[in-house]
């Protein structure tokens, strides 16, 4: 029925509601309380919520992480635009691999694995590892000298992410905040990690911890605490398996064990979590379809990736097949025991005292080995004294021990049951000539087992702070785990050279090409790769892994240039130019180039600022 009453105030009169009586009405002194306290406004807070991201953990590990780097890696950025680290060798081939690959980008990405160097090859930008990852940072910038400094910002970022990445994994694992800075040290700064100054696609290794530390969260899943379903987090495992897809477009010189150890412990956790539902049932190992979709979609990505990387490498192989490693090769690059408690010879620290030692070494820039004797004390103290449990423990020295003979190679009773298994029966293992560079996973191992020491000795310490008797040993045990930080951080300083790069030629900035630059060698041409990032002119000069065999053709042609066969040579590949580097010709076959007739050549011969320019009509 109907609600029939009309709207409005009641009829008959109100009484009015009486508000709060005002206290100062009866207690005189309430006038001179303090004011209440207003709520901050946007400013305020905005200045609370920036201060809080600044003080948290990671925000502190990362900006800790790019402090050391520079300052580890000095005088990298004192004259970033004009020096490089180690030598000017193979950096400038790899600040030209950074430039052509922004430049495909930007350019004609079809043309990516088609590069101008080695022309007239094809696929010739998959004669070496492509650092394809740092294709972004090649689109900021043109010519030799923003490549230049593009590679040295990049040589200093990657130890930094080398750092954060291990703290990462190891926070994760389950250690403290002083184990994981340790692993990061070690991890980022090892004493072998200076042989390779002059490989920054080996020195690029931070995304493999930082990838295992993202799944691991991302799982729910740490060493210290085990399988902890509620911590699931399928995004973080999806961008754990991005961040690997990225580490593996480094290069397969290191992304190729990381996409086998990946493998690995897929199926080692696969079998572990059904072995573990089958015995307690459905409900107490939950996974999850989210999970799943984002393992599924990241591996795919991961693994698509991969693919796409494999198929240029594997057309190359068909083309060279005689760039195939061979195991005399890895006889060659192999390194003995001694090399493990061998230091560079940039160390500063044990590079001189170690002098001797690396005189014993076939191949000393791949063969010392030393990860540190901090971090060898540290972690033989974790095999005895840990946060990790016994079983833990033995795992890892196994894996310590599994990882130190594969880096071994062939001298590891003569690779007949270590690495001479995955470069015969595991897809491409046989383009990896050098075993060594598997230290980073026994080094990577070994700051687990340091982590596990340092993290027992201070959760001791913390229990020491309860006790009056014991409370003022809890400090001076806190004030001891710096030393064994500073330690692993000394062994890391280093005196790695930093030369001047040369500065291209008027001459071949002035060359259209496609064109040759005389004397050829793996020296000049990585200048020569370098110098071409300015324009990107087509040019037969290059540097990689191996010499193909039509450059190392038209290099003996070309030493009696300009003569009939030689030119005859040039038009048949198409060269319309050749540029000789008057300062380079002594002790070269091009010596008296500059006196031999062109004449009857349809070759004509200008100087260009100190250089010969060849031009073929």
């Amino acid at each position: 029925m109907a609600d029939d009453t009309p709207d409005g105030p009641p009829a008959g009169p109100v009484t009015p509601v009486s508000g709060p009586a005002d206290p100062s009405a009866s207690d005189p002194f309430a006038r001179f309380a303090p004011a209440a306290p207003q709520p901050p406004n946007r400013l305020a807070r905005a200045g609370r919520a920036a201060w809080r991201v600044l003080r948290h953990e990671w925000t502190l590990a990362a900006l800790t992480s790019l402090a050391l780097a520079a300052l580890m890696t000095w005088p990298t950025l004192r004259r970033p635009m004009t020096t490089i680290p180690e030598d000017a060798i193979d950096p400038s081939l790899q600040a030209w691999q950074m430039a052509w690959s922004g430049h495909a980008l930007k350019t004609d990405l079809g043309s990516l694995w088609h590069a101008n160097g080695f022309y007239p090859e094809p696929y010739s930008f998959a004669f070496s590892d492509t650092l394809l990852g740092y294709a972004p940072a090649g689109l900021v910038g043109d010519g030799s000298v923003a490549a230049v400094m593009r590679y040295n910002i990049m040589y200093v970022l990657a130890h930094a992410l080398a750092f954060l990445g291990a703290y990462a994994l190891i926070r994760q694992l389950g250690a403290g905040r002083v184990g994981a800075a340790i692993a990061g040290l070690a991890c980022g700064f090892a004493p072998w990690r200076l042989s390779q100054a002059g490989h920054l696609h080996v020195l690029s290794s931070g995304g493999i911890a930082l990838a295992l530390a993202m799944l691991a969260r991302g799982h729910g899943w740490s060493l210290r605490h085990g399988y902890r379903p509620e911590r699931r987090r399928p995004g973080w495992v999806l961008a754990g398996w991005l961040v690997a897809a990225w580490q593996l477009s480094l290069g397969f010189g290191i992304g190729l064990g990381f996409a086998y150890a990946l493998a690995l412990i897929a199926v080692v956790a696969a079998v572990w979590w059904t072995v573990s539902r089958l015995r307690r049932g459905a409900a107490a190992m939950p996974f999850g379809w989210p999970l799943l979709a984002a393992n599924l979609g990241g591996g795919l990505v991961f693994g698509a990736v991969g693919v796409l990387m494999a198929l240029p490498y594997y057309e190359v192989a068909e083309l060279h097949p005689y760039a195939k490693r061979t195991t005399g090769l890895l006889d060659m690059y192999s390194p003995p025991l001694l090399g493990f408690v061998t230091a560079p010879e940039h160390s500063l620290i044990w590079g001189p005292d170690h002098a001797a030692l690396r005189e014993r070494l076939a191949w000393a820039p791949e063969m010392a080995l030393l990860p540190g004797f901090t971090l060898y004390a540290l972690a033989l103290t974790g095999l005895f004294f840990s946060v990790w449990t016994l079983r833990q423990r033995l795992f890892l020295v196994a894996a310590v021990l599994g990882t130190g003979a594969l880096s071994m190679g062939t001298q590891f009773f003569g690779g007949e049951y270590g690495y001479l298994l995955l470069f015969e029966y595991l897809p491409g293992w046989e383009g990896v000539r050098t075993p060594g560079r598997l230290m980073l996973w026994t080094t990577l191992l070994l700051t687990v087992l340091a982590a596990g020491a340092v993290t027992e000795i201070l959760r001791r310490a913390a229990a020491l702070r309860h006790d009056p008797g014991t409370a003022g040993l809890h400090g001076w045990l806190r004030l001891a785990t710096i030393v064994p930080a500073l330690l692993v951080l000394a062994e890391g300083l280093n005196t790695t050279p930093h030369p001047t790069v040369p500065t291209a030629p008027a001459a071949l900035r002035q060359t259209a090409g496609p064109a040759m630059v005389l004397p050829s060698d793996f020296r000049i041409d990585s200048y020569v790769l370098l110098w071409s990032t300015a324009g990107f002119p087509k040019v037969v000069n290059g540097n990689s892994g191996f010499t193909p065999n039509s450059l190392g053709t038209t290099r003996k042609i070309m030493e009696t240039f300009p003569d009939q066969l030689s030119v005859e040579h040039l038009r048949k590949i198409g060269i319309r130019s050749v540029v000789v580097l008057r300062d380079e010709l002594p002790g070269t076959p091009w010596e008296q180039i500059a006196e031999r007739p062109v004449d009857q050549l349809g070759v004509s011969r200008t100087e260009v600022d100190g250089a010969l320019v060849f031009t073929v009509t």
